[in-house]
């Protein structure tokens, strides 16, 4: 009687588990490599969109330090509403690389990321992820037409309150459009001061930051989501006016030299220290609450 042969279990590359995150890992590189790695030597070196850079890197950052808790909630695909986000995040992809159109073409890893972690997870996954898909979002190019359509009335309303903050002062300051006369001197309020890159600057560290510590209070959060563009409007004007009295006190070539570069460095440091002092007070005022109770 012959012996019987027991055969080890054969397991096939092709029904590894890992086998389905491998080709959509080599798909969604192969697709969006071109776009961050040309956006390096192109957008992300100008002053409007340097930021996107750190954020794509901060993006990186958040889906590997959420690995461990996407993997470990329960798998539930949902193929069919995630094929079709991922078919509008595809349609958002083409449509932006053949038009060349940056901003659909940078809208489009978000819905193909989310398209994708659904038909592969599901809704718990995209759950563990949520911000950093969201964050994708800071990323983006403000469009052009949308960038025209709020930088005029900025400027606008940043001209009026410097010429009424000046004048209250005593100063010999006078207006016409956006167009600043004091003394000998008239600046204009380029587009650069109207604040708008620096709201979205401070609102992709603000909500960072509010990811970040994690606050549990609605309110709390509201307050600090609601306080991003007041701050950043309100730190604008007061560079604009510290620009004006440099160039009333020590000349044109100081306001737009050295200092004028640092005034922008100065804005975003104040920025962020208005929002830290609100998460800070609004958390004190809430563990005293805690506290008496």
């Amino acid at each position: 009687m012959s012996g019987l042969t027991v055969e080890a279990p054969h397991t096939s590359v092709f029904r590894s588990p890992r086998l389905p995150w491998v080709i959509a890992l080599v798909g969604v590189v192969a697709m969006f490599l071109p776009t961050y790695w040309g956006a390096m030597g192109s957008i992300w070196q100008t002053d409007d969109n340097a930021h996107g850079a750190l954020v794509f890197a901060l993006v990186l950052w958040l889906f590997w330090r959420q690995r461990k808790v996407m993997f470990d909630r329960p798998s539930r695909p949902a193929p069919v509403p995630g094929a079709m986000i991922f078919g509008l995040g595809l349609l958002f992809y083409i449509y932006g690389r053949t038009l060349d159109s940056r901003s659909f073409e940078f809208l489009s890893p978000i819905f193909i990321l989310w398209g994708a972690l659904l038909v592969l997870r599901g809704p718990m996954a995209v759950a563990a992820v949520w911000f950093p898909i969201f964050y994708l979002l800071f990323t983006i190019p403000l469009p052009a037409v949308l960038v025209d359509t709020i930088t005029g009335p900025l400027k606008q309303w940043i001209s009026e309150l410097v010429e009424i903050i000046l004048y209250k002062a005593g100063y010999p300051i006078a207006r016409s459009g956006v167009t600043i006369s004091i003394g000998q001197y008239q600046l204009l309020v380029a587009d650069a001061c109207s604040g708008l890159h620096s709201m979205f600057s401070l609102a992709a560290i603000g909500t960072l930051f509010m990811y970040l510590m994690a606050r549990s209070g609605r309110i709390h959060n509201a307050v600090m989501l609601a306080s991003i563009i007041p701050i950043a409007f309100a730190a604008n004007v007061v560079r604009v006016i510290a620009l004006v009295l440099i160039t009333y006190y020590f000349g044109d070539e100081a306001g737009q030299g050295f200092l004028h570069g640092a005034a922008g460095l100065l804005l975003m440091l104040f920025s962020l220290a208005c929002l830290f002092a609100i998460d800070f007070g609004m958390s004190s005022r809430g563990n005293s609450i805690h506290g008496a109770r």
